[in-house]
């Protein structure tokens, strides 16, 4: 089986899929990235991909940001559908679009640089290594609109969560719960967060500098409408991380990962919790295309 990937405006071998090292986003960290999941259905021999239009729909809007110009979104859907085809894949995988400033030059600017979209898809099971998340809260603070584009899948400032990451992972922990400038709970390195409280959902809302998560829309809607759980976006207290009943991490990497220790402190029980558990089986179902209520929310590969 070759691995292939998509560049330049054509399908190639992935180990010919190569850029100069003057690339300005080599350079920089000029580019847009997004990560889409393609979930294998096994009783179908169907491959589905996860709200596919709204990823490419949020990376079209981040390009406009850096003058970044890239393919229509049905363009880029039947891209991405054919990637995996060439792939010959029949398992779960991860989708890597990149729209980079490709430009052969030295100099940072947005304005008067080549730009070109490139993807890459591989096998792709479990984000972390353990089914239970052990996070620990970072000394860094969530970037601001100030200085930054919380909102936005952008390469370079993703030295914010990486610092955070290595942190964490030095300090014993699976992954960092990261602060905004105020003290409120933002998100994780690359998830974002939800606590259950007295039966409801609590997330940090869009203005705490968080990225307004695929999956974290997602959760939201199956929350609410399916098991009837009320959903409450507010600003989040440190110390309500060690009193929730639950906590769990969304993302479309990591699914929905449950939460078991804070800071050293048992999340409730220690253990994942009901809620946690008939969320992770409902979003299982529906992206596998088991859900005839959204089907609209999966497309088809093969």
């Amino acid at each position: 089986m070759t691995q292939y990937a998509y560049l330049r405006g054509e399908f190639v071998p992935l180990a010919e899929a190569n850029v100069n090292i003057l690339t300005n986003s080599f350079q920089y960290g000029l580019s847009v990235f997004e990560g889409i999941r393609g979930n294998w259905n096994e009783e179908q021999e169907q491959m589905f991909l996860f709200r596919v239009r709204e990823h490419y729909e949020r990376m079209r809007g981040n390009c406009r940001i850096l003058l970044t110009q890239i393919p229509p979104v049905e363009e880029l859907c039947s891209i991405t559908k054919e990637l995996i085809r060439r792939c010959e894949y029949r398992e779960d995988v991860y989708v890597r679009p990149l729209a980079y400033k490709s430009s052969e030059m030295i100099g940072t600017r947005l304005h008067d640089l080549e730009s070109d979209f490139c993807a890459v898809t591989f096998p792709y099971g479990r984000h972390l290594a353990s089914e239970e998340c052990r996070a620990g809260v970072s000394s860094w603070r969530r970037l601001n609109g100030n200085c930054g584009i919380p909102a936005g899948k952008i390469s370079g400032q993703y030295f914010n969560s990486a610092y955070a990451k290595t942190e964490a992972v030095k300090n014993g922990f699976d992954e960092a719960i990261v602060l905004n400038e105020a003290g409120y709970v933002a998100e994780a390195c690359t998830e974002n967060i939800f606590l259950v409280k007295a039966g409801c959902l609590l997330t940090p809302s869009i203005s705490e500098n968080i990225l307004p998560g695929i999956t974290r829309c997602s959760v939201i809607e199956l929350a609410q409408n399916e098991l009837g759980i009320e959903v409450i976006e507010r600003s989040i207290e440190r110390h309500e991380l060690y009193i929730a009943d639950e906590c769990f991490l969304t993302g479309t990497a990591a699914h929905i990962t449950p939460v078991v220790e804070i800071d050293r402190r048992s999340v409730g029980e220690g253990e994942v919790g009901p809620v946690t558990r008939r969320l992770q089986s409902l979003y299982q179902e529906v992206i596998r295309g088991r859900n005839g209520d959204y089907l609209h929310w999966c497309t088809p590969v093969y």
